[in-house]
């Protein structure tokens, strides 16, 4: 009798375990679906729900773990579903990362995301007579692609791109789907991003040298004793990509891509009792966020850019900086106007191109309407009530330059060139050269020397000799008797300020190629002013770049006296 009992007993703790699951199954479902009705900005809100799904994932990934062959025997449980539940985990991680900018997350992200391929979970999707199934796998590789574009793991993204391009065929093939030319951009897009920087560093084996442009310990140039600067810390920042005709990747340009790089710490891993983002002990002191909160706005529309702008200025802390990064198309005055006005230049691009249609549809009827689409210079004005930094790479960058500082906080706009000389026009499509200088100017600057390759050590050498052009820059800056105070202010952040010492570097670089002086619209420009003979036309500093291009037999392509041509 006790025997039958216990054998009695045996189906009901396992009916049990396949109940727990469906609980734990369906409350994931439940909670991962409610995060796409979370707001978008704002940093407070989101956290304990995250948290909670989170709480959710990890028992059901422990559970499924701990009970596979019952769930094999009575449920019916496919590896395809495990790969589900692995790749929702890594989906968190990756959005965990968007919300924060902690770059760990990326990492964790990535883990999940191979276990899958390494373990093919998918990989009895394609004998199941269910399209559906099949999409799922296609966006579980989309969604790899792009934490491995993130990560810098572009071995494994050239992988997974062939992986993806078979899988499509194979997908297109078997069903007669309607997506088809949809996936099929996919893949051009991503062989787009993954060409678009203008030169190859080579092993000596030629194999491609994988540079990344994140923060290092020795990426910016320390403060040296006696440097006067402020303490301000850039706390929040806007990237907004609305550039035409420009290499993307799911909503991200390669504009948006360089500059987030920019703004972010190398990746470390986290440790394993970080698995449950937000889910700190009390008696825990929370980690110091490392990298500045960032919002990626892809053609974002006037009210969408203003409400998540309003956002960040309203949770800015104390002695903090609002960066705020456009890359867009320019928009120009429809119709002259006697004033000059903060919305008299026109200004960037803030919606799509059917937008664009409607919009010179009204200004046609009437030119003395201003431009609607469109961020002014004005529309910054309410934010300078808190420390602002504004970088604005357009055709129409110098619509920033007539800013009024009103409120006296600390305000500094960096303006791209509004035209590059027409031997580097056609490069546009694959990012903006001065974004390309402030995320990596050693690129830059072996582009606009005429150089497509270069050899790992020689590149090592030439990285070397930049920290050293951006030690004096740095110098330069700080002693300077006439530099407006706002520089300074911003002097103290380590993003800003290797920001500040490549816009210089850029600026001094650009004035002194032969190509570029034809025209001075080819010259990046700051508001408020530089001095300009004490930074970007600095003797010492043109030195340095002299030398720099000797190192790269590449002086014919610079003026060796500069000076004497103002």
């Amino acid at each position: 009798m006790s025997s039958g009992g216990a054998e009695d007993d045996i189906p009901q703790a396992e009916r049990k375990t396949v109940t727990d699951f469906c609980y734990l199954l369906d409350k994931s479902k439940q909670l991962f679906n409610g995060l796409r009705d979370l707001p978008q900005y704002g940093q407070k809100q989101w956290q304990s729900y995250f948290g909670r799904t989170f709480d959710v994932y990890t028992k059901l990934w422990k559970f499924q773990q701990q009970h596979r062959q019952i769930l094999d025997n009575r449920y019916g449980l496919k590896r395809w579903q495990i790969g589900e539940i692995a790749s929702k985990i890594g989906q968190l991680y990756y959005h965990y990362y968007l919300r924060t900018s902690e770059t760990s997350y990326l990492n964790e992200a990535f883990s999940f995301y191979s276990a899958i391929r390494q373990r093919s979970y998918y990989s009895q999707v394609n004998k199941e007579d269910r399209p559906e199934l099949v999409v799922k796998k296609l966006r579980y590789y989309a969604r790899f692609i792009v934490v491995c574009l993130l990560l810098n793991k572009m071995d494994v993204v050239k992988d997974l791109v062939k992986e993806l391009s078979d899988e499509i065929e194979d997908y297109t093939h078997r069903f007669n789907t309607e997506d088809q030319v949809e996936w099929n951009l996919v893949l051009q897009e991503v062989a787009a991003f993954i060409e678009a920087d203008p030169v190859m560093v080579l092993n000596d084996d030629n194999t491609i040298v994988i540079t990344s442009n994140r923060l290092s310990e020795t990426g910016a140039p320390l403060l040296e004793q006696g440097m006067i600067v402020g303490q301000l810390a850039l706390a929040d920042a806007l990237i907004i990509g609305n550039c035409n005709n420009q290499v993307k990747f799911s909503e991200l340009t390669i504009d948006m891509f360089r500059m987030l790089q920019a703004l972010e710490r190398e990746p470390m891993n986290l440790a394993s009792q970080m698995n449950k983002p937000g889910m700190q002990e009390s008696t825990e002191k929370p980690a110091r966020r490392e990298n500045p909160h960032k919002y990626l706005l892809y053609k974002p529309t006037f009210s969408q850019l203003y409400t998540f702008l309003a956002a960040s200025f309203k949770e800015l802390p104390a002695n903090s900086v609002l960066l705020i990064y456009l890359s867009a198309t320019g928009v120009f005055p429809s119709g002259r106007s006697d004033s000059e006005g903060p919305y008299d230049f026109g200004g960037v691009l803030t919606n799509s191109n059917r937008d664009i249609i409607n919009g010179d549809a009204i200004h046609k009827r009437n030119q003395s309407y201003k431009e609607m689409h469109c961020l002014h210079p004005g529309d910054l004005y309410p934010f300078t009530r808190k420390p602002l930094f504004i970088i604005v790479d357009s055709s129409n960058s110098v619509a920033y330059k007539n800013f009024t500082n009103l409120f006296g906080q600390p305000l500094v706009c960096l303006l791209s060139p509004t035209a590059y000389p027409k031997a580097l026009q056609d490069q546009s499509q694959r990012g903006s050269l001065f974004t390309l200088f402030l995320n990596n100017p050693l690129m830059a600057f072996l582009f606009v020397s005429g150089l497509s390759s270069m050899r790992r050590g020689l590149w090592e050498k030439c990285q070397d000799y930049l920290r050293k052009i951006n030690r004096d820059i740095a110098q330069l800056l700080t002693h300077s008797r006439s530099i407006d105070q706002s520089f300074l202010q911003f002097f103290g952040d380590e993003f800003l300020r290797l920001l500040l010492t490549r816009f210089i570097f850029c600026s001094a670089t650009m004035r002194m190629h032969k190509i570029f002086r034809q025209e001075t619209r080819n010259y990046p420009e700051s508001y408020p002013q530089l001095p300009r003979d004490e930074t970007v036309e600095n003797p010492h500093l043109q030195k340095h770049i002299l030398e720099l291009a000797s190192i790269l037999d590449v002086r014919n392509v610079f003026l060796e006296n500069t000076l004497d041509d103002y």
